[in-house]
């Protein structure tokens, strides 16, 4: 495998909010070899943005053990916010966001990893937009479960309650 894309996305309902990630990572013929969404709990939406980037180099990490040789890595967001910071051509003004921007960057170096990061338009990132907001409606629809008692009967092979 000599190059791979990663598109990233964060979401938050509310800003701070529920909040999720989604990333995919396709290979150099654009076939899917990973893909992720996870619940973050509270959190912005640039904070989101840059948990996903930071959590897509676990991804890699995984695919360097299981099938090495990757040349390059080509991540999209649709966060211009933090393609600019990342790439060192906005200033990170904001402590959190300085410190996930600083992470990012020291975890790509320890992998020795060659990549480019480029801002695209919202629609060429849906994907990992969706898998972000379907981990916040999964997180969501979970709801502590009552313990009360049941009486089941069966009839044959029937299960009735």
């Amino acid at each position: 495998m000599r190059k791979i894309k990663v598109f990233t996305d964060g979401a938050s309902r509310g800003n701070p909010g529920e909040a999720g990630i989604g990333i995919i990572i396709y290979d150099e013929n654009d076939f899917i070899i990973e893909s992720h969404k996870e619940y973050l709990g509270k959190s912005t939406n640039n904070q989101a943005e840059y948990k996903a980037l930071i959590k897509s180099l676990d991804l890699i990490k995984k695919i360097l053990e299981n099938e090495g040789n990757i040349n390059t890595v080509e991540f999209y967001s649709d966060s211009e916010l933090m393609v600019n910071q990342i790439n060192f051509d906005y200033l990170v003004k904001e402590p959190e966001l300085a410190i996930l921007n600083n992470k990012f960057h020291v975890k790509a170096k320890k992998m020795g990893l060659k990549y480019v990061i480029q801002h695209v338009d919202r629609y060429l990132n849906k994907a990992a937009d969706r898998l972000a907001n379907k981990a916040i409606d999964g997180k969501k629809k979970i709801r502590p479960q009552s313990f009360t008692t049941q009486t089941t009967y069966t009839f044959g092979n029937f299960l009735l309650f």
